[in-house]
């Protein structure tokens, strides 16, 4: 007898589409388990594989690879979650869009806002900002995450979150990077070292031993390898998790290292058992910046967001005296770093 072999029928069409079917999948290839995405997208899991085994039916093809070991995209699933992805993110613009056309822009910020920020900025400057915030825009409702940069722009690209304060330079493509403020370093040290080891504090002066690290995936440590460029490879064996964790170390007496000035309290728990001394020059610090992507239909939000960062930071007294300077036409005030990209800046990632 013989038997006839049926193919696959493609069937879909527009008005079989659904995007809550995409979110389906890209959850399903984001977390490599079904119930995990069924969690995240608040269903229950016989719901979710359904709905994909339709999606699938339909498409003519098969999106994941099943086993009892976990779930894989085959390469036509690759394919297609990419596409997925931009579907998702235009539709989430089109949301975006609409909803600032209603409400006009004299409601600059309000409804929410997904705001990053890399781990050695947020714990310090997020304190520092939401009253701020909440008693400028009482409408805004504020989604804060914290990741090291690249996954920050990862996510910001990937639409995942919507703004995000970082340190350049960093990979700017499809974004938009509008300068905040200059952030200087100091020296951490035990509170003998300094006249001893290190004399007028210039960045030749640093001694070839003692640096301490945070571990690798922070930019704050690509800057303070840059500063030391001249250190032997040797000198920093020794790394931290977080910036307090590292404070934690140099009051210990396991060395010194380089702080960003936001992260020092004011009064200071530990200031018997650690000094933080400015450098002899005021452009050794980091740029800070608000990035978004130059797609969004936002961008009017972010400025303004930007420029209420500007503004607070005007006014912000580091535990030394100083006042934190905002950045103005490409340079700025106080502090007269020039802008990301200067010549003036020794360390700028």
């Amino acid at each position: 007898m013989l038997r006839v072999r049926h193919e696959p029928v493609f069937t879909m069409t527009l008005a079989g589409l659904s995007l809550r079917d995409l979110e389906y999948v890209v959850a399903v290839a984001d977390l490599h388990h079904f119930g995990k995405a069924a969690e995240r997208c608040a269903v229950s899991q016989p719901s979710l594989s359904i709905q994909i085994r339709r999606l699938e039916e339909r498409l003519a093809i098969t999106l994941f690879e099943r086993s009892a070991r976990g779930v894989l995209l085959t390469p036509d699933g690759k394919r297609l979650v990419a596409q997925a992805r931009i579907v998702l993110q235009e539709a989430q613009r089109f949301i975006d869009l609409a909803q600032g056309l209603a409400q006009g822009q004299a409601d600059l910020l309000s409804g929410p806002l997904r705001l990053g920020a890399i781990p050695t900025l947020g714990p310090y400057l997020f304190p520092r900002l939401l009253r701020p915030l909440r008693q400028a825009f009482p409408r805004l409702q504020l989604i804060l995450h914290e990741v090291r940069t690249q996954d920050l722009l990862e996510q910001l690209r990937a639409g995942e979150i919507d703004a995000a304060f970082l340190s350049p330079p960093v990979d700017a493509h499809g974004l938009v990077l509008e300068p905040l403020f200059f952030e200087p370093f100091l020296l951490a040290h035990s509170p003998g070292a300094a006249a001893a080891d290190f004399g007028r504090l210039t960045l030749d002066s640093l001694p070839a031993e003692g640096l301490i690290l945070l571990e690798e995936g922070h930019c704050l440590r690509d800057q303070a390898l840059l500063l030391c460029s001249r250190r032997p490879a040797g000198s920093a064996g020794r790394h931290a998790t977080s910036l307090d964790t590292l404070r934690h170390m140099v009051a210990a007496g396991e060395g010194w290292s380089i702080l960003p000035a936001l992260c020092i309290p004011d009064p200071d728990p530990l200031r018997d058992l650690l000094r933080q001394t400015p450098f002899d020059r005021p452009d050794v610090g980091r740029w800070i910046s608000l990035a978004w992507r130059a797609s969004s239909p936002r961008p009017w939000q972010f400025r303004t967001l930007a420029a209420l960062v500007m503004d607070c930071a005007a006014g912000w007294c580091l535990a030394d005296g100083r006042r934190l300077g905002r950045a103005m036409g490409g340079g700025v005030e106080e502090y007269g770093a020039e802008g990301p990209g200067g010549e003036g800046q020794e360390a700028r990632g």
